[in-house]
């Protein structure tokens, strides 16, 4: 399970560590570089659509690779889709900008940014099933939150590097280079990621289908027809989160070093310190969904959200490097209370025959309302002199939304469900039977 987890966690690390390094030059930099005809404000906007172009093509990428995972083996999913996204993120560093080659630029970045949104729309999935149906029931939650770890570190890998290019050099040699050394060190992650990779084995549920001819033929349409509700209502619990964990390490970075002029160097320490304190949290917050269930996790962590999203807009305009590290963490606290705990919850919702397909598109439909749209919303309400407490409002009001959509959904831990509903109710089958009336 440990080596399991290790390859699990790194791949999701170098799949993350490619779209947040986006996001982050996004943040900083590709708006002026791309969209050099806008204003500062549009030049932002446009920036973070290439961002949110990112997250519209996830889903789309969890519906091609949960085919390939549920009709041959989620082992595929893992290389192909790590392949996609390097290669997708080289490509980015590469792209000329607009004062080279004109409006071909951007629409070089726009296709870039959609097929790097294909790739890490199969990773997930691919991930979270290689850990999740190889653990044993009552450790599931904690071995299904490695690849939940796999994102912050990727974040700190993107951050860290870009930190380091800009304390190191000027903004003359960022703006013009700089900014593009982190994509082209993705070649390099990709392929220590393949390597590690390499030997997974694939899980024993699928080899169990795949031996009893139990393959679903066509999944996204099963899973369409017979968990439509199930489906929306994944989709609808982990928008907040998505919108919290932009709010605070992409919206927030533009925000600050744009309208208070906080200096781009401290930020993203602020940000980085508050993000290595959220992957710490992690793994305790996936022990406790194991002892006392995935549902109340989530719904304590919607609430923390909701509570908090205006604390943190307070101690963001403080401008204070601690009070703002304090604002970040409390958010990203809330978010990693559910998100620690969705890589067993999702999984266990669907039969093993439609689960890739399942799991993933849920996961990443929750990015489509919750990630893509964020930066975007938030740029826009915060476009003024005064506390942008529209953000806070806005966010605070999607994590209810999640609250009552998580509030709908049943209960999977087997520890759980089976004291209350009898023998056979904590096995896969039982807690998928349970999943589908929702």
């Amino acid at each position: 399970m440990a080596r399991l987890a290790l390859a699990s966690l790194a791949g999701t690390a170098i799949e993350f560590y490619d779209f947040f390094v986006y996001g982050t030059a996004a943040a900083l930099v590709l708006g002026p570089l791309f969209f050099p005809s806008f204003s500062p404000l549009a030049g932002t906007l446009a920036a973070f659509g290439t961002f949110g172009i990112g997250f519209l093509a996830r889903p789309l990428g969890s519906a091609l690779f949960g085919h390939v995972g549920d009709r041959y083996g989620r082992r595929p999913v893992l290389l192909v889709s790590l392949l996609l996204t390097g290669l997708a993120t080289v490509g980015v560093g590469c792209v000329p900008t607009y004062s080279s080659i004109g409006a071909a630029a951007p629409l070089l970045l726009l296709l870039l940014r959609f097929l790097q949104g294909l790739g890490l729309g199969g990773e997930w999935g691919g991930a979270v099933l290689l850990t999740a149906e190889h653990a044993p029931e009552h450790r599931r939650g904690l071995w299904a939150s490695f690849p939940q770890i796999g994102p912050p570190v990727g974040f700190m890998l993107a951050n860290g590097m870009i930190l380091a290019l800009s304390a190191a050099l000027t903004d003359g040699q960022f703006t013009s280079w700089g900014w593009r050394v982190p994509f082209w060190a993705a070649g390099l992650l990709a392929l220590a990621g393949l390597w590690l990779r390499r030997s997974v084995e694939e899980t024993p549920q699928f080899r169990a289908l795949a031996e009893t001819g139990r393959r679903a033929d066509a999944p996204l349409s099963e899973v369409v027809r017979g968990h439509w509700r199930l489906l929306l209502l994944t989709g609808g619990a982990l928008a907040s989160g998505y919108a919290v964990f932009y709010a605070v390490t992409t919206w927030s970075l533009a925000y600050a070093t744009e309208h208070l002029e906080v200096d781009r160097t401290v930020m993203l320490a602020c940000i980085m310190a508050a993000v290595v304190l959220k992957a710490t949290v992690t793994p305790l917050a996936a022990v406790l969904g194991d002892r006392y269930g995935r549902k109340p996790l989530c719904l304590a962590g919607c609430a923390m959200c909701a509570v908090w999203m205006f604390p943190f807009v307070a101690l963001l305009r403080t401008t204070d490097p601690l009070l703002m590290t304090m604002g970040f963490l409390g958010g990203l606290l809330g978010m990693v209370t559910t998100f620690a705990v969705v890589g067993a919850y999702l999984p266990e919702l669907y039969a093993p025959r439609i689960r890739c397909t399942g799991a993933a598109v849920g996961y990443n439909l929750g990015g489509v309302l919750g990630g893509a749209l964020t930066p975007i919303v938030a740029t826009a309400l915060a476009d003024g002199s005064g506390p942008p407490w529209g953000v806070a409002l806005y966010l605070s009001g999607l994590s209810v939304l999640s609250l009552g959509c998580f509030a709908l959904l049943p209960e999977t831990n087997p520890a759980v469900v089976r004291p209350r509903r009898g023998p056979g109710a904590g096995t896969e089958a039982g807690a998928a039977e349970a999943a589908a009336p929702v």
